[in-house]
């Protein structure tokens, strides 16, 4: 039997193939999408609808050359939460959008100033560690999601009948990964969630422990909405319009200098998934400059800010399916899927055992991308150099390093997780001299 066929950056695949394999990355991306603003008081339809015109934004900047999904950023919860309490909610978008527009300053730095610096200050060592810290930062998400009610990491809220929905997830998303062909492998990951999803199904009709799919949501959901009004106690519609102050300006363009070393990492990890340098093509300054306007662009309609996701880069290594097609087509799909409420409250029932037994997939494909470029490259770890800025990353992305300072009375900014591991990665490798050994 003939290996499965990879689809490049710029190839189309047929209409029959396109749809299945884009709604597949937005199964991978949902999740994480409307959480955002759901814990930050936004409307998740919202959401949904930048996330699917800002990926269409991001293409257009780069040339539709990195196969790229933008969805709701983790990274600025914080930030919207401290400063949507403290002024206004009006006041963090406000923010959002100086933060998307600092993204384009530092592009500007990088399309003038070069990227040679990148080369120095990101060897191998450095490159291939923090990718893995991104792909094991989220295993205890996918972890909580396959074992426990709420995914609280409580041992009192652990359930054998989560476990049991994400292991037989896990083992159909695995056999169509490992034994299928042709196009059936490259949309294995939605043969998994649909798989996950009927077991569920089945089971809950016949033993009650397994009833956790409610479809209460769905039958109140309306067909159609525009998602970006927001509704007021009274359910009246209006537009939530930014405002600005220079605290919630500082606060969110401080973020931002987290999330770009995140946009760094993802573009990295997109470049050594798909085989393509997309820090030299169309260059690191478009890419910035696409993720930035993107922010810019959620803020103005009321979303969250956006960012590069890695649920899609998991995607991307499992079917070495790399459309850009594929990709606009999620996006696409998503921006549909703002209108309807019906649909989108379809996807939102898919249970967290579900979703956690494909993650513990897709995060460990983007950690095992990290571990292909230190073996690759030829990182020797026999030299105490490279085994102590591996070492140092690790434990600090891993472990959940934090540096903290307030901003204001009562905000608390906080550098962490990825972020700060790729930051101190990239001073011990500029401080440390290489005649170490």
């Amino acid at each position: 039997m003939a290996s499965p066929k990879i689809l490049g950056v710029h190839e189309k695949p047929p209409l029959a193939q396109w749809i299945p394999l884009s709604f597949q990355h937005v199964f991978a991306m949902f999740g994480a999408t409307i959480l955002v603003p759901l814990l930050t008081g936004l409307n998740p339809s919202t959401a949904l609808f930048t996330a699917g015109t800002g990926t269409l934004l991001y293409i257009l900047v780069t040339g539709a050359k990195v196969p790229v999904f933008l969805g709701s950023s983790f990274a600025f919860i914080p930030a919207l939460i401290g400063i949507g309490q403290q002024y206004g909610r009006a006041y963090a978008l406000g923010g959002a959008i100086f933060a998307g527009l600092f993204y384009c300053i530092v592009a500007l730095i990088v399309k003038f100033a070069g990227k040679s610096w990148i080369d120095k200050a990101l060897p191998p060592v450095v490159i291939g560690s923090v990718i893995v810290v991104i792909g094991l930062n989220l295993a205890p998400t996918a972890i909580n999601e396959a074992m426990y009610v709420g995914s609280s990491g409580a041992a009192q809220d652990y359930s054998l009948v989560y476990v049991s929905i994400a292991v037989v997830t896990l083992a159909i998303a695995i056999v169509a990964t490992v034994f299928l062909k042709g196009f059936f492998n490259t949309i294995s990951i939605l043969i998994g969630l649909v798989g996950g999803y009927v077991f569920t199904l089945i089971m809950g009709a016949i033993f009650p422990a397994y009833h956790i799919i409610n479809f209460d949501t769905v039958r109140a959901a309306k067909w159609f909405a525009l998602p970006f009004l927001q509704t007021d106690d009274a359910g009246r519609y209006f537009w939530l319009a930014p405002q600005f102050n220079l605290v919630a300006v500082l606060t969110f363009v401080i973020v931002s200098l987290a999330t770009i070393c995140e946009h760094l990492g993802d573009t990295l990890t997109t470049s050594r998934v798909v085989g393509k340098d997309f820090l030299k093509d169309p260059g690191l300054h478009r890419t910035l400059v696409g993720d930035g306007l993107a922010t810019t662009w959620a803020a103005i309609w009321g979303g969250p800010p956006n960012t590069t996701y890695g649920e899609n880069i998991g995607v991307m290594a499992i079917t070495k399916v790399y459309s850009v097609w594929v990709i606009g087509g999620a996006a696409v799909i998503a921006l549909v899927l703002s209108f309807c409420q019906k649909f989108g409250a379809i996807i939102q029932t898919i249970p967290g055992p579900v979703l956690g037994g494909i993650s513990m997939l897709l995060y460990g494909l983007i950690a095992s991308s990290g571990l292909r470029t230190l073996v690759e490259e030829g990182v020797d770890y026999q030299d105490k150099r490279n085994l102590t800025i591996s070492s140092v990353i690790m434990v600090i992305g891993i472990g959940g390093g934090m540096l903290q300072f307030a901003v204001g009375s009562n905000f608390v900014f906080s550098l962490g997780g990825v972020a700060l591991a790729t930051v101190v990665g990239i001073v011990l490798n500029l401080v440390i001299p290489k005649s170490v050994s």
